[in-house]
């Protein structure tokens, strides 16, 4: 999986197309990424004693991680990733600029 946590994705297909949004989590074994306010959904819960109410909360679900394309900040685009050694080192860059992300 070429996400990782805290990269910018952009949502490319679903209800949520067009989206700009932070990965908060990533699933490697469903393919699945948590990114924030993407693909909302409503939680109705039951009170759990005194200190935890019921009530309806809003709560974003995973989505499949061919849905989301990495987001170049600079370009304000999604771009596609690659994998590439430099130094010894197995690195992420992009494919549109050839520019190694960190």
């Amino acid at each position: 999986m070429r996400i990782k946590t805290n990269d910018m994705v952009k949502v490319i297909a679903g209800k949520d197309k067009g989206k700009v949004g932070k990965v908060l989590k990533t699933f490697p074994k469903k393919d699945r990424v948590l990114v924030e306010n993407v693909n909302m959904v409503t939680k109705h819960t039951k009170p759990q004693g005194p200190t935890k109410p019921g009530g309806i909360e809003k709560k974003a679900n995973p989505i499949h991680v061919s849905n989301v394309m990495y987001y170049d900040q600079k370009s304000g685009k999604g771009t596609k990733l690659g994998y590439r050694f430099e130094n010894g080192k197995k690195v992420r860059f992009k494919k549109s600029d050839n520019e190694t992300i960190k």
